[in-house]
């Protein structure tokens, strides 16, 4: 086989196979840093597995879990290199992650806007839940309570006579942090996605060739046929992503959540703010993240405003999408990679055993999470 330095071929596969699924034509160019980000050197003689994995963020735990796992390749939503780099170093937390996965044999590709703005892709998945109606009945627990139980304030607690005693007394703590829980449990038959009646536009519709009227875009904007209570809105996302302990709401003051209704909703994955821009139409903006500012603003114009958290509103696409996405599209990439290899007649004994290998494997991070989770106290749980 010649020395020529090249990847792993499994990991051309898959990089092949994002890309077909979500064109790199589609991403934002104007911030985003998309594509292959780290291409590691194969050597065949310590190969890794024909297996991937996904995550949202690449951090040292991820990195780790890679490297255990003996992965080929991380798909990273978010990209780990975004702006240009004079040095690679161990001191840089991020860049000793690559160093290691490098040493490893562990390639990264990021498709981060890409993603979002393809059709069918996270915007439209987002758009889906917005529009879902639950598969099941509300338990009978809530049915006296027209506020869901997931937009219910907690109730508040008295102190019992033994936490007002002596205060310098130790005590276990009464909150407990919560994270947004994994999405590899979601149960999907709890949402029918988009069966509500609406239609559905990109807030930026995209320019690329060939894309023009295919909805593909940054954002959606979602407008009902008919207007929606905000409470059941709430309840799809909460249904949709995974039922999260809670996540901030903001309404305008004077309305209480119980008397909204709902005609239209702007969406956006991650941070908005800027998607939002001069959206003037809608009367509820759902994303990850908005500025303290912004949130102001929305609610002082009208609007309300969900925010889940940056990446919440995007770790589930990973599980319910891509992972059975790229199940397919990268078994059939492998066999198209694999023919045109064996047909070499330079390969070494070890190069064409990992041609023989036909097993693929897609597994998304058990450890990746969002930074943020939410205190909750344990009386309440």
């Amino acid at each position: 086989m010649s020395s020529t330095t090249t990847s792993a071929p499994f990991s051309k596969a898959v990089v092949s196979a994002m890309r077909r699924l979500y064109p790199e034509s589609l991403a934002d160019k104007s911030f985003d840093n998309t594509g292959l980000l780290l291409e590691s050197p194969y050597d065949p003689i310590r190969r890794q597995m024909n297996s991937v994995l996904l995550t949202v963020d690449l951090t040292k735990a991820v990195a780790d879990e890679a490297i255990e796992r003996n992965d080929s390749i991380v798909i990273a939503y978010h990209p780990i290199i975004f702006r240009g780099l004079k040095s690679l170093t161990l001191s840089n937390s991020q860049q000793q992650s690559l160093l290691r996965l490098a040493a490893e044999g562990i390639s990264v590709y990021s498709p981060h806007t890409a993603i979002d703005a393809a059709p069918g892709g996270l915007g439209d998945w987002l758009a889906d839940i917005v529009t879902g109606t639950p598969a099941e009945p509300p338990s009978s627990e809530d049915n006296d309570d027209e506020t869901p139980a997931s937009s219910r304030p907690a109730s508040p607690t008295k102190p019992t006579p033994s936490e007002k005693e002596d205060p310098f007394t130790l005590k276990r703590p009464v909150f407990q942090l919560q994270h947004h829980p994994s999405q590899l449990s979601l149960q999907e038959s709890a949402l029918q996605l988009g069966n509500t009646s609406h239609k559905r536009v990109p807030i930026v519709p995209s320019k690329v060739a060939g894309y023009e009227d295919t909805g593909a875009g940054m954002g959606r904007i979602v407008r009902f046929d008919k207007p929606q209570a905000l409470t059941d809105i709430i309840d799809r996302i909460g249904l949709g992503l995974g039922n999260p302990k809670g996540f901030p709401i903001a309404v305008p003051q004077g309305k209480t959540m119980s008397e909204i209704q709902i005609r239209s909703v702007a969406i956006c994955a991650g941070s908005g703010g800027h998607m939002f821009s001069g959206l003037d139409d809608v009367d509820l903006l759902f994303t990850g993240e908005l500025s303290h500012h912004e949130a102001l603003a929305a609610i002082e114009s009208g609007k309300c405003v969900i925010c889940l958290f940056h990446s919440n509103t995007e770790r589930g696409f990973l599980h319910s999408v891509l992972k059975p996405q790229l199940e397919k599209a990268v078994k059939e990439e492998w066999d198209r990679v694999r023919k045109g290899e064996k047909a070499r007649s330079d390969l070494s004994e070890e190069y064409a055993e990992a041609l023989e290998d036909d097993h693929v494997e897609i597994q998304v991070s058990e450890v990746d999470r969002d930074p943020y989770g939410i205190m909750i106290s344990k009386q309440e749980l």
